[in-house]
């Protein structure tokens, strides 16, 4: 039975992942500074360890028995990272050598990094695919970029290191996550009946949260030929931030009022995502509309308290609440 070890796997994605890893009779470490609070079953194969990922001694300990390993944990997204740019750079990029270069050492066998379609920064082009030039517009997307360079660097036929690019991942996880486009959209239509867009052209690539741990997944059980030294982008529907909000309001029983406002931000990402396909045979199964429709569902369900104020749904107003350094 295949050890893994999830750095990060206590959050919105993480919390999704981990049980699907368990049901396909992995044995899982997660490790974790637990700050949102852990939202998984306990299970004889799953052991939970809180720490840092900064803390390399401490992991490398864990390490040592792990076959996988699975890096999800980082200071996400570009608001979050641009609160406290020097936190943001010191767990999304000073330590990831150093986490790279123990694994190896100590026999981790695969090596799947969570980087971000982001790295591409501002493309014209059509389809943006892994051949495209990358051009970071944010110290987080320009780490992520440099994290994949040096996994690549380092990967060889003992040490299979690889890495997807997501889209925005969207939907319903035990461990929720509001600050994510559809998900704010969705959470506004809902409980306020008013939308608002700022600008609304912007592209935003996105992909439903079963469908990207799947991919974690498929990655985990392909071929080491066919992953080794690969980059994935994986993403579904592109869609511009207007036409989200319209989906949403759609999905809703009562009238919804949508509003677009003028915005200076007019970062837009398109991705495509055929390699994927070609390559491993992976095709997403859930849209944007079923990812609506499944946090719909939880508010109705009453599974999420007060989600505009309640830091545990928001990465920003959580860091500034426990001052992490």
């Amino acid at each position: 039975m295949k050890k893994i070890l999830v750095i990060g796997g206590l959050g919105y994605v993480g919390t999704q992942l981990v049980p699907k890893l368990l049901e396909n009779n992995f044995t899982v470490t997660v490790y974790d500074l637990g700050i949102y609070g852990c939202h998984l079953k306990s299970c004889s194969n799953l052991k939970v360890i809180k720490g840092d990922v900064r803390d390399i001694k401490k992991l490398e300990s864990i390490i040592k028995n792990q076959d996988i390993i699975i890096h999800l944990a980082c200071i996400s997204n570009d608001p979050s990272f641009e609160l406290n740019p020097k936190l943001g750079k010191s767990i999304n990029f000073d330590c990831f050598k150093p986490l790279v270069l123990c694994s190896k050492k100590n026999g981790v066998k695969k090596f799947i990094f969570a980087s971000s379609s982001s790295v591409y920064g501002v493309k014209d082009m059509k389809n943006v695919t892994e051949k495209a030039t990358l051009e970071p517009l944010t110290d987080y997307s320009r780490f992520k970029m440099q994290c994949e360079e040096i996994l690549m660097s380092n990967s060889d036929n003992n040490f299979i290191g690889c890495a997807l690019r997501p889209a925005t991942v969207c939907g319903y996880s035990p461990r929720q996550r509001l600050d994510l486009v559809v998900n704010i959209l969705t959470n506004f239509a809902f409980h306020k009946k008013k939308i608002k867009v700022f600008g609304g052209k912007q592209l935003r690539p996105n992909i439903h949260i079963s469908d990207m741990v799947d991919s974690y997944l498929l990655l985990v059980k392909s071929d080491e030929r066919k992953i080794r030294n690969q980059i994935f982008n994986v993403g579904f529907e592109n869609y511009s931030v207007e036409k989200l909000a319209e989906m949403v309001k759609k999905n809703m029983d009562d009238d919804v009022t949508l509003e677009v406002q003028i915005s200076n931000d007019n970062r837009s990402y398109h991705i495509n995502s055929d390699k994927i396909l070609n390559v491993l045979g992976f095709k997403p199964k859930k849209n944007i509309d079923i990812a609506i429709k499944d946090l719909i569902k939880a508010f109705n369900e009453k599974k999420f308290s007060n989600t505009f104020e309640n830091d545990d749904y928001f990465n920003i107003k959580k860091m500034q609440k426990i001052n992490l350094i």
